[in-house]
């Protein structure tokens, strides 16, 4: 198949996260099995404006903040004339609307999660305000087209405002098991250890984290939280740890390499996401493929991703009570976190981005298919 998948980021974008990593493993492997995959995506101050990535023939134009009114002017002039079988929109940010300026060519839309209110967490008004309009006409937009939602709590999204579920199949994301995993010779930190990885978005909420820590600095011994990520809300965060009196507990690690996300996974002793909405949540299931429990905020998307009681624990979103709680309970006891962890690795074992990959290939067949018997 000619596929081509427009989104906002690749994964060599400075802003790239979760959405590009699924975009890379499942499109990456639909490349390597001999599919013609194009990336149209947006730039970045000094990138290159053409790139071959995972197999993928990568076209950036526009940037952040154009980009939506960037890619069809690109798409008409560079692209317009290859042939594509398909095209896939991978909503990632704000929708772009593809059935309107792809002709005839079917769409599938991949959804991770729409904003919704949350936006107005995010962005400035104008911008959330924006972003939540832009989002109220994703229903009439993609009518009757096929979508795929990578969680069970997108699909209900999705269906609450107003599309028809029998035009959606859940996918979830995948994990690479056979890296994320345990290893006895790569011990747990010697002291009680919480990992926050990711954006540091306020939409993420490590306030939270903090707050909760702070909740446990009297306890012994009290635990240390480390913070690998970047974004525009560390500032606020290195502000807040100071004004929490928690310097000599947080850590921020910045950017991390590979290698040393996998080691802080298998290292830490829990895992924690306090999102107030996420597609599925990607870390949760690395986490869980190292045998670490999460604790999370019972949040669309994170609800799917870890089950409560036995893979972690999902307390009330923004409830620091329960919050502290949970990670008091997993950090005080050994033999529950190794339960936990035991189950958390069973159930990532369940998920790959091969099998992923197969089901987006099998959709995507039947919707090119589909077209050509229309």
């Amino acid at each position: 198949m000619r596929i081509l998948v427009i989104n906002w980021q690749d994964r060599e974008n400075p802003q790239a996260g979760g959405a590009e990593e699924h975009l890379h493993e499942i499109f990456g492997r639909l490349a390597a099995r001999g599919h013609q995959v194009t990336l149209l995506v947006s730039g970045w101050p000094g990138s290159e404006r053409r790139a071959l990535l995972d197999g993928m023939e990568v076209h950036r134009t526009g940037g952040r903040h154009t980009f939506s009114l960037a890619a069809p002017w690109h798409y008409h002039r560079h692209l317009a004339a290859s042939g594509f079988d398909v095209v896939v929109e991978d909503l990632n940010k704000v929708p772009l609307f593809t059935p309107a300026w792809t002709g005839g060519t079917p769409v599938l839309l991949l959804v991770h999660h729409l904003f919704g209110t949350t936006a107005f967490q995010e962005a400035s008004f104008p911008v959330a305000a924006v972003t939540w309009l832009l989002e109220k006409a994703v229903p009439r937009a993609f009518r009757a087209r096929p979508v795929v939602a990578v969680s069970p709590s997108t699909r209900d999204d999705l269906v609450a405002r107003g599309m028809d579920p029998a035009c959606i199949e859940v996918v979830p994301n995948g994990v690479d098991s056979g890296t994320f995993k345990p290893r006895q010779d790569v011990p747990r930190f010697e002291e009680p250890t919480l990992l926050f990885l990711g954006r540091l978005k306020r939409y993420k909420r490590v306030d939270l984290i903090l707050k909760a820590v702070a909740v446990l600095a009297d306890d012994v011994p009290p635990p240390r939280l480390l913070i690998a990520g970047t974004g525009d809300q560390q500032g606020a965060l290195r502000a807040q740890t100071h004004d929490l009196g928690l310097d000599d507990r947080v850590d921020f690690l910045g950017y991390v390499s590979d290698d040393r996300k996998l080691e802080l996974f298998r290292r830490s002793w829990v895992h924690v996401l306090t999102s107030s909405k996420e597609g599925w949540g990607i870390t949760n299931m690395e986490a869980a493929a190292c045998a670490t429990p999460t604790v999370a905020s019972d949040a669309p998307g994170l609800r799917d991703s870890v089950v409560d009681g036995s893979t972690g624990f999902l307390v009330p979103h923004g409830d620091v009570a329960a919050l502290s709680g949970a990670l008091r309970a997993l950090l005080r006891d050994g033999m529950l976190r190794a339960r936990m962890g035991a189950r958390a690795k069973a159930l990532a074992d369940q998920y790959s981005w091969d099998g992923a990959a197969n089901a987006i290939e099998t959709i995507l067949d039947r919707v090119v298919r589909t077209s050509l018997v229309g």
